[in-house]
Order: structure tokens, then sequence, then C-alpha cells
């Protein structure tokens, strides 16, 4: 009798080998894991690139101005925006006042600072986080405004446009 020589192309049909099995068995483990998300959001998911930072910014709209009353995605002033129906004060800043300045130099700067909220809210997408407080006296839902986890807010301190919220409005005169 001839003796076969047992090598890969005499395997058995149908047999998978070992480091496949593993393979197969750590996608269906991932798949089952992660595969519910994916099918409810629709989307795969996103590997973030080694020094970056995946970002969460998922809100938008076009900001417009809205100087008095209510209003649907627009800026109050500098520190104050309606978003998809609600009013926001943003937690982590003070501006100058636009609407009953004490001086010209107050009403200018919380100009400047009004219109740069509104550029600054309109260039992609930002997140609201929460603070300590929900709500202000005013009613005002209280957030803190990221993108790509930096404030913006912080990016109106830096222009000199705001100041840090200490807990206490100061005159800007």
């Amino acid at each position: 009798m001839a003796r076969q020589a047992y090598g890969r192309n005499n395997r058995r049909s149908g047999a998978i080998s070992g480091p496949s099995f593993i393979y197969i068995l750590c996608l269906g483990l991932l798949l089952g894991w992660y595969g519910p998300e994916w099918i409810e959001r629709g989307t795969l998911p996103t590997i973030p690139v080694t020094g970056q930072s995946q970002s969460s910014d998922t809100l938008s709209a076009q900001f417009g101005f809205c100087h008095s009353g209510g209003g649907t995605d627009c800026v109050v002033d500098g520190d104050t925006f309606w978003f998809k129906g609600a009013k926001y004060r943003i937690a982590d800043i003070d501006t100058p006042e636009t609407h009953g300045p004490r001086c010209a130099a107050e009403g200018a700067l919380g100009a400047q600072a009004t219109q740069r909220l509104q550029v600054l809210l309109n260039a992609g997408p930002f997140t609201l986080e929460s603070v300590d407080r929900d709500v202000d006296r005013y009613g005002r839902s209280l957030r803190v405004v990221t993108r790509g986890g930096n404030s913006i807010g912080g990016m109106l301190v830096a222009e000199g446009l705001a100041r840090e919220w200490d807990g206490a409005r100061r005159p800007w005169c």
C-alpha cells in the first residue's frame, strides 16, 4: 500500500486550523459584545488615531442673534444663548452686559463677546457639560460648552472678551 503524505493539501475538507478558530472566536465575541450597539446606531465604531482624542461633540445648529425675548438657536449675549428651545448660560465665564451696560466700554466689549460666541457656536459640533448647579436664578440651564474637550468660554477668556466665573458679578467699567 502506498503511504499518503499528510500535509496542507490533504487536510480534511471543512476543518478549521487552530489560529483561524481563535480568530473567529474573538471576532464572534467582539460582535456579540459591541454588535447590538453598532446596529442600534447604524454605524461602525471609529478607532481613535494614536495621539488624537475621540470627540464626543454631537450638538450643532446655525445660530443667529436674539437680543430680547425667547428664541430658537440664537445668541442673546456673550454668555447666554437659546438652543433647541432651551435657554443656556455658559457656566464657566462672565461677560460684559449688553442689555443695560453700565458704561459704553462695557456695551462695546459685550457686543464683541456676543458676536464671537455666535461665531464659535456656528464653527462646528459642541457638547453641553453639566456643572454642580442645573439652573441659575433666571431659569437658564447652566452648562460648560466644549468643542474637542476645550471650553468655548475659555476661548472667550483667552481673547479678552470674558473672564472666568468666580461666583459673583463684578463691574466691567
